[in-house]
């Protein structure tokens, strides 16, 4: 159940105000009757003592009846009950009874101690007059003994007659306080929780988005200055909601208007937000809220979000959705444990590079047969030219040789691309392929005089590969290395490092300046077009090496300082 303050405040000071007076009633009552009843032990002590000064010179001259006399004048007089015995307990004179027929009162407490030389006080019933009295003892001593005992005695009715009045003007006053610290109280809570009510009012109306809600108060206190710094927060508030719905709006635009299709979904795969290019991908508008497996259901598309979420990094992947391909680029959003999905449409591209790609085939495919016809009407005419055409029949074979080659590396690099290209693995020891490759090369070395060292460990693993294949890579690397290497040494190292078998081609040779590093793995692009030509280059070399060694899951890395030469790093599983 929900207490408000102002039943907090106003229960609290409740319970104080009805301890404080339950504590008043009970130990000031006791501590003024305690007080009052002290108050009348003295006064009676100091009576008997006067008393005292007439009693003892008629005890001494043993005027017993004299003493009784007086003592019941003088008792009567005051409305106090007087009491002398001797030292045997037997009554000489009393206020209010004959002390003939009194029987002994040598055990009762206060004239006990009374006769024992010592002063006291009691309060008991009184068997004599059958009521509850406060009895005070004075001892009577004559020539330095105790010759008897002076009680001075009072009826309690009359005290208790001034307790009843005295405690019922204390429950009128602590009445009175009570209620005037009820009231106080009443007052302080209700002015304490009034401005948190209308503080929690006002914070009810900005969570519901009423942002205009102020608090005013007109106190000077703590509450007025949590009033303003209330108001002047909900202006910020305000601003900052401002601000987030404008900036909303722009990224619902740029969102909307994006041709690109883009989702984002939770930790459990179910779809945030959806823009209007992916709806129209998927042909469905009612996505948000549903999981992404229920409006794309492409196997491929399911396993890519599967993996980022797993792996929590960006990952991207081309699937095929109704006959369309697109890159599907997924970045992972640690923070909120999110995915969000871009479908970027290659259909054209991927169209356009078919369109190329068999235009690159079909034109590879009908230059063979005439630039063969042409090669070999070249070598017939050679042999009977003279030397003057023979030196034109030269350069126009050089030509051909080179259009060959280039036909060539393009109907490979055309097979290689093929989806359904298949290679031909088996174990392969890496060691012997290159030994092999190198005896094509050593005329060409020993010509330039260049030194060749080949090392490899000996725990070296045999690899699973295309013989063939890798035998086209590793004779491109291993040719640019002599081709561009005038002087100095070709070293080629084989190791193991972790699952891969690292090979390294390092040369002494020309180098690659920094600025072509990230493209020379790219169609015809050539570094020197003038040195390609003369070296007989085709500019296709190396993309063949980095497709390769992509079919076979490894990879290739090159680097290079120009003037020092060139290392070209080939990694592959074994």
């Amino acid at each position: 159940m929900k207490r408000s303050i102002f039943f907090k405040v106003f229960g609290g000071y409740l319970l104080i105000i009805l301890a404080f007076a339950v504590l008043v009633l009970v130990f000031s009552f006791r501590a003024i009757k305690t007080f009052y009843l002290d108050t009348l032990s003295h006064n009676l002590e100091d009576l008997g003592r006067s008393l005292k000064f007439k009693a003892i010179p008629l005890l001494e001259e043993g005027r017993i009846g004299e003493l009784d006399t007086f003592v019941k004048e003088f008792g009567k007089s005051i409305s106090t009950r007087i009491t002398i015995v001797d030292k045997e307990g037997v009554v000489l004179a009393d206020s209010d009874e004959n002390p003939e027929i009194m029987e002994n009162h040598k055990f009762r407490p206060e004239i006990y101690r009374a006769l024992a030389g010592h002063k006291s006080q009691a309060i008991r019933f009184s068997d004599t007059v059958q009521e509850d009295m406060l009895y005070v003892g004075l001892p009577i001593e004559m020539k330095g003994q105790v010759a008897g005992a002076l009680r001075i005695s009072l009826y309690l009715k009359d005290v208790n007659r001034l307790f009843s009045s005295l405690r019922t003007n204390i429950w009128r006053i602590v009445g009175l306080i009570m209620v005037l610290s009820l009231l106080g109280a009443f007052i302080f809570a209700r002015s304490l929780s009034r401005p948190m009510k209308e503080l929690r009012f006002a914070s009810q109306r900005i969570a519901s988005g009423d942002f205009d809600a102020k608090v005013l108060l007109k106190s000077r206190d703590e509450l007025r200055e949590l009033a303003d710094s209330f108001n002047f927060m909900s202006e910020q508030i305000k601003e900052l909601f401002t601000q987030l719905s404008r900036q909303k709006e722009e990224l619902d635009s740029v969102l909307s208007s994006m041709e690109e299709g883009l989702i984002a979904l939770d930790k459990n795969g179910e779809i945030l937000f959806g823009n209007d290019s992916f709806k129209k991908i998927i042909a469905n508008d009612r996505i948000e809220g549903k999981s992404y497996w229920e409006v794309l259901r492409e196997p491929k598309f399911g396993e890519l979000i599967r993996k980022v979420q797993e792996e929590k990094k960006n990952l991207a992947e081309e699937i095929m959705l109704k006959e369309r391909t697109f890159l599907c680029s997924a970045a992972f959003l640690p923070s909120r444990q999110e995915t969000v999905v871009t479908l970027h449409d290659l259909t054209r591209i991927r169209d356009l590079e078919k369109i190329k790609k068999d235009f690159v085939v079909n034109v590879s495919h009908e230059l063979r047969t005439p630039l063969t016809a042409i090669k070999g009407y070249i070598e017939t005419l050679y042999e009977e030219a003279d030397a003057k055409s023979r030196n034109y029949l030269e350069i126009i074979r050089r030509h051909t040789d080179r259009l060959i080659n280039i036909v060539k590396d393009l109907l490979l690099l055309s097979e290689l691309e093929e989806k359904e290209f298949r290679l031909q693995t088996e174990k392969l020891n890496l060691k012997s392929l290159i030994e092999s490759i190198l005896k094509i090369f050593m005329p060409r070395i020993k010509e330039k005089k260049l030194c060749v060292k080949l090392t490899a460990e000996d725990s070296l693993p045999l690899i699973e590969g295309d013989p063939f294949k890798l035998e086209q890579m590793l004779i491109n690397v291993i040719d640019n290395a002599v081709k561009y290497t005038k002087k100095g040494k070709i070293e080629i190292s084989l190791k193991k490092e972790d699952r891969n078998v690292r090979i390294e081609i390092q040369d002494t040779g020309i180098g690659i300046p920094k600025e072509y590093l990230d493209r020379i793995f790219e169609r015809f692009y050539v570094i020197d077009k003038s040195r390609s030509k003369k070296l007989g280059g085709t500019g296709l070399g190396l993309s063949i090496v980095k497709h390769i060694a992509l079919l076979h899951n490894g990879d290739v890395y090159v680097k290079s300082t120009p003037g020092k030469g060139t290392t070209f790093t080939i990694l592959l599983p074994f």
